[in-house]
């Protein structure tokens, strides 16, 4: 196989928090398992990360603590740093950036689209806390939506209906610092002209997957971004936490995290570079034009790395000699659940990464993770599973195989690789087998079927279980030695093959079986030969799977939230739900809303009369997959406009275990207009 030069990158963690498993499951797990495969292939390969440590969030989580961000940062950087270190992440550098290398090297990309007049400056109105001095965020505001009256929108959208407006729109703003009234005071910012970009992301998109592959969730999310236009975005905020804007009369003004951050990828390569007193090295995998970049990243990050990132790399490229390279596959994975519920801090819903592995080994959890990847759909972390995945597949299949072949070899054959006498048919397909299986795994991992890789893994330690119970090594001891010895000298081959192969995931354990095999990894695909000469002495070999008891598992599943104090409802009063008419109502038009994302407006039949509904589904319905059916309406609420549009009710349904949305239908033989009693 052809070596290859390879950066990857996995998306900067917030430093305002400890990192849980489904970021594990999203964006660090995958890439790890990748690069580790890759480095045991022999290609040229560097893993590059780091904490972003810019942005509101943490400095709201500074304000909560009455602290200076920089105390927030140095936390969670450290904290984080450590628990990746302990899960195995193989980071060839875990950087940060708030050192100064990445802020002179943000600065020197927002001097380049500004020396060749890229940038535009608007002014425009933003909220200004005089309690505070200083111009407000805008998750600093909080007030009512003008579209549906939520009251905790944002000052430009709603997170509730998704409606997107000027502040000055916004009904009863409040400053989250103060408490106070802001009022509207003009400023200016500079933008960069995403939608001048469209062209070149649709074609360089296009291009990609047809010749590697995208994942179909990431070329669907771009294409809905790419159908709503893209627009000029802001590169700078108001704000004294960040990256200053490297211009005279810009004090105060910092570059926005999401135009900074993604360039912490390079700022971090730089920093490599220098500590490998090699400074010129980045440009090797940035802007040589051979190398292969692989971006990891949660479902959550997928607008900013497959459109914002290349085109801000592009506009570089547009006016500089030295070109870099744009990201070849971005492979994002959609969310890990806990329990059947998403990971939520303020709930204590989930576990933290650190506190995980407080209480068991790390590669019964990587496994677990990687066995179960959301790759496609979200997935859930169940404690159950983590237990069977544990006992049932680590110690029972791949274990016990490995146990009995070490212990037989001590007992029988001095602890010493036998030799192979006249091979039968059987001896020579499980030799097949497993020269076969490093490939088959490695063209799965190559197309980023982490999950595909990780099945077959365990499927060639089945395969040697299988081969070990049908030789019946205990009777041919007795009775032909020199089968028995064959069966030996091929199960341990066997044994150093799967060290290989399942090092990626469990790196550890593969290292134990490494030192009790007296050896070490070959090439990837030369694993599956004869790695291990006759006569080879072994080392003495220790358990390397233990069993999780059930107490330990069910102690664990106590400390979660009881599900009363979970979904406790709210009571209301018998009068109350009384007033809640719902009605069953026939679709007969549905269409889409313009710049809404999430809004189909649909006209309903309720018997004699007609009636106008925005429902938020537009993400899991086309509209002409609704026409005449018959569903459940709110059909005596208030009026309300969404996007300029009259909604008189409300759709009723219901969210799967993927998060996705259903419509509650009936039966067609009721019609429509009846009162659902």
């Amino acid at each position: 196989m052809k070596k290859e030069r390879v950066l990857v990158t996995s998306a900067l963690p917030y430093a305002n928090g400890p990192i849980h498993l489904g970021h594990l499951s999203g964006a660090y797990l995958p890439a790890d398992i990748y690069v580790r495969y890759k480095r045991l292939n022999g290609d040229d390969i560097i893993y590059i990360c780091g904490s972003d440590e810019h942005g509101v969030p943490i400095t709201i989580s500074a304000d909560k603590e009455n602290v200076k961000p920089n105390v927030i940062i140095d936390r969670y950087h450290e904290q984080n740093k450590s628990a990746f270190e302990k899960f195995g992440m193989s980071f060839d550098i875990y950087s940060r950036t708030s050192l100064p290398i990445h802020h002179k090297n943000a600065q020197e990309f927002f001097k380049n689209y500004y020396d060749n007049k890229l940038l535009i400056e608007k002014k425009t109105l933003q909220f200004y806390d005089n309690k505070a001095q200083m111009f407000l965020p805008d998750r600093y505001v909080e007030g009512t939506c003008p579209k549906c009256g939520f009251e905790e929108a944002r000052s430009d959208e709603c997170e509730n209906c998704g409606s997107l407006y000027e502040p000055n729109e916004l009904i009863n703003p409040k400053s989250k610092i103060s408490g106070g009234t802001p009022e509207l005071k003009e400023t200016s910012h500079w933008y960069f002209p995403l939608g001048n970009y469209q062209e070149f992301l649709e074609s360089y998109i296009k291009e990609m997957n047809e010749k590697h592959g995208w994942k179909e969730n990431v070329i669907q999310y771009c294409k809905g971004w790419f159908k709503d236009g893209l627009k000029d975005r802001a590169v700078t905020r108001d704000l004294d936490w960040g990256v200053e804007v490297p211009l005279e009369n810009s004090k105060g003004k910092v570059i926005y995290v999401w135009f900074e951050a993604v360039l912490g990828y390079i700022s971090a390569t730089k920093e490599l570079s220098e500590k490998l007193n090699k400074p010129d090295l980045w440009k090797e995998y940035w802007q040589n034009q051979d190398t292969k970049y692989i971006a990891f990243i949660g479902k959550d990050n997928i607008v900013f790395h497959t459109i914002i990132f290349p085109a801000m790399l592009k506009a570089c490229n547009d006016n500089n000699d030295d070109k870099y390279v744009y990201p070849q596959n971005v492979p994002a994975n959609e969310f890990l659940n806990f329990e059947g519920k998403k990971f939520s801090k303020s709930r204590g819903w989930g576990i933290d990464v650190d506190e995980f592995l407080n209480l068991f080994p790390t590669d019964p959890l990587r496994y677990t993770l990687a066995s179960n990847l959301p790759e496609n759909k979200d997935t859930d972390f169940y404690w159950k599973e983590f237990q069977a995945k544990n006992n049932n597949e680590l110690a029972d299949i791949l274990g016990n195989f490995i146990n009995r072949t070490f212990i037989f070899t001590q007992k029988h054959f001095e602890n010493k690789v036998p030799p192979r006498g006249t091979l039968t048919d059987m001896d020579t397909e499980m030799l097949k087998t497993i020269e076969e299986y490093p490939l088959k795994i490695s063209k799965l991992i190559e197309k980023y079927k982490i999950k595909d890789a990780v099945l077959e893994m365990m499927n060639l330690a089945r395969n040697a279980n299988k081969y070990f119970n049908d030789s019946e090594p205990s009777k041919t001891v007795k009775s032909n030695k020199e089968v028995c010895a064959t069966t030996v000298n091929i199960c341990l081959q066997t044994i150093y093959t799967l060290a290989e192969v399942f090092y990626p995931v469990i790196p550890t354990s593969s290292e134990k079986l490494f030192t009790s095999l007296n050896a070490k990894p070959t090439e990837w695909l030369n694993s599956g030969k004869s790695n291990l000469e006759v006569g080879h002495k072994l080392n003495k070999t220790e358990i390397i799977f233990t069993k999780i008891e059930d107490e330990i598992i069910q102690k664990q599943i106590d400390k979660l939230p009881s599900e009363v104090e979970e979904n406790k409802d709210e009571e209301i009063t018998f009068e109350e739900f009384s007033k809640v008419k719902l009605k069953i109502a026939k679709i007969v038009h549905a269409e889409n809303i313009k710049k809404s994302k999430k809004l189909l407006k649909l006209k309903l039949k309720l018997g004699n009369s007609k009636r106008q509904v925005i429902a938020g589904i537009a993400q899991h319905y086309s509209p002409e997959d609704l026409i005449n059916k018959k569903v459940v309406i709110v059909s005596n609420l208030k009026p309300a406009k969404l996007f300029g549009e009259l909604s008189e009710g409300m759709l009723l349904a219901v969210e799967d275990k993927n998060g996705k949305l259903k419509v509650l239908e009936v039966d067609e033989l009721v019609n429509d207009g009846t009162e659902v009693r």
